[in-house]
């Protein structure tokens, strides 16, 4: 796996020195964001854990996500991601928490063609970005790795006072 090791110690970093953690709750990275988080130098100082919930009726039951919403939308859009993200701060208690779902796969029976994530960031219950992102891999692992990577890049400016695209 290609994770961006030095942003992610960048991160790590950012988030001792300021005496924050993050956390984070994610569908289409599939545990890929926790993963990455987790191989940065002294995480346990500043990473909290995640949550990965792939259907609806986890993502309502654990991540309170507006069930109508998420089946008007198979659970992808940006108002999605921000409630994964929002409830990730109250059951990690973290400072930071980012939310992501999408799709690292066509699915053509639902005319999804491109790959697609949301994410959003949190920062002691603000939002601070909430975005989509595209990937030109096909490869589901190789998408992931990229949505991953990007918001990783996305979480650093935030930290940094950066959230401009």
């Amino acid at each position: 796996m290609m994770y961006k090791k030095s942003v992610i110690n960048l991160i790590g970093k950012a988030l001792i020195d300021r005496n924050e953690t993050i956390s984070v709750a994610e569908s289409v990275t599939a545990g890929h964001l926790q993963l990455a988080l987790s191989l940065g130098e002294n995480a346990r100082q500043y990473f909290q854990g995640g949550i990965t919930a792939y259907n609806i009726g986890q993502k309502s039951r654990l991540l309170n996500v507006e069930p109508i919403h998420a089946e008007n939308c198979n659970c992808v859009s940006n108002l999605v991601a921000e409630q994964m993200a929002f409830r990730s701060l109250k059951i990690f208690t973290s400072a930071w928490s980012i939310g992501v779902t999408g799709y690292a796969a066509p699915v053509p029976e639902c005319n999804i063609n491109s790959l697609f994530a949301y994410y959003a960031i949190y920062h002691n219950y603000q939002l601070v970005i909430s975005e989509k992102i595209n990937s030109s891999y096909t490869q589901v692992l190789e998408v992931q790795e990229d949505f991953v990577n990007i918001i990783l890049d996305k979480l650093y400016k935030a930290l940094s006072g950066n959230t401009e695209s």
